[in-house]
């Protein structure tokens, strides 16, 4: 009876040590995968808050408006309503315009006020508040630029892509956002260095000469899904896709640890691909921080890297669990430093064939 309990016991402690060898190299995957699980809930939560019920909207489907305006979509003007009462928006992140129309009754959007092509939309609904206000939703089935005219009773709609207005695309990522702060330290959250960072790059590319059409997945305190930040690049069919974050120990506790690091897709192997990209970000990064460089980072494993289409970088700019670090990483001039290394690294890499 004890040789079998001994028996049992080893074969036990052998399949115990296999386990843990197995997963011992996955945990760091696991807690990955855990944590971006949890920010995508939270984000999918926030999302859930914030939409209103909407009901379809059918669209008259011809060749064109009409024989005068060869555009690929027209509005009718409700009645008592002028083309500049009307307030449009385009929301790049989720592809979704969206049509605010006052004075507007239930009647009027079931006399098939929109006709024109339906190529370009995958859903089309609309909404009526209490006060006779109206809303159209557009959601297009990839990011669009609008061009738009009116007369006295029609509005007029193109379509274009971005390559069709910028010469190159650019799709900047901050991290976090919301009630995702991302890493925290003494008060500080992550989700505000990497919006401040953006926010400087925002204005550097906003008072450039070059024709590089932007976007950006949050320009506030706003939080994204994981799939709205990545499709945000795929379905403009950026040339680049960039991602700020910030890092800290895996223990989380401050450190002596400090630098700059660039996590690529290793799946990506071409040779003007995501690593030669993460590359050339972390030498200028570095450059205009004077930060250490800690090299690059096969990052496979988070969600908007492996699913990009495009050759994505995603920088971690500094190490918040190093107090001078946290320090620099606070204040805006280090933040516009970055800011410009970032910009730097875009125009190097359009340079070099991207």
């Amino acid at each position: 009876m004890e040789e079998k309990a001994m028996k049992f016991a080893t074969v036990t402690a052998v399949l115990l040590m296999i386990i843990v060898c197995v997963l011992l190299p996955k945990l760091p995957a696991i807690h990955t995968w855990a944590v971006e699980r949890e920010e995508e809930r939270i984000a999918e939560a926030e999302l859930a808050e914030q939409k209103i019920t909407m009901s379809d909207l059918t669209i008259k489907n011809t060749e064109v408006a009409d024989d005068t305006e060869q555009r690929q979509l027209r509005l009718k003007l409700p009645a008592g309503v002028k083309g500049s009462d009307i307030t449009i928006s385009n929301d790049y992140v989720t592809q979704t315009v969206r049509i605010e129309l006052p004075q507007t009754e239930v009647s009027y959007f079931e006399n098939d006020p929109l006709t024109g092509s339906s190529n370009h939309i995958d859903n089309l609904s609309y909404a009526v508040s209490k006060g006779s206000s109206g809303l159209i939703e557009i959601t297009m089935d990839q990011v669009y630029e609008l061009d738009m005219d009116y007369d006295e009773n029609y509005y007029y709609f193109d379509f274009l892509t971005p390559h069709e207005v910028y010469d190159k695309v650019v799709v900047v990522d901050a991290g976090h956002g919301g009630r995702a702060p991302g890493a925290t330290k003494q008060g500080i959250n992550e989700k505000d260095i990497d919006l401040g960072i953006v926010l400087q790059l925002k204005a550097i590319f906003d008072n450039s000469d070059e024709n590089i059409g932007v976007y950006y997945t949050r320009t506030d305190d706003s939080n994204p899904t994981f799939d709205q930040r990545v499709q945000l690049a795929n379905k403009s069919q950026a040339d680049l896709f960039i991602s700020i974050h910030n890092n800290s120990t895996k223990s989380g506790r401050m450190s002596s640890t400090h630098g700059t690091q660039v996590m690529y897709s290793e799946s990506d192997t071409k040779e003007l691909g995501s690593k030669t990209f993460a590359q050339i970000c972390l030498d200028h990064v570095t450059e205009a921080l004077e930060s250490r460089d800690k090299g690059l980072v096969e990052g496979d494993e988070i969600y908007i890297i492996r699913t990009s289409e495009v050759p994505v970088a995603l920088i971690e700019v500094g190490f918040m669990t190093n107090q001078e670090e946290l320090n620099l990483l606070n204040s805006t001039d280090y933040q516009k430093k970055a800011a410009e290394g970032v910009y730097d690294a875009v125009l190097d890499a359009f340079a070099k064939g991207y």
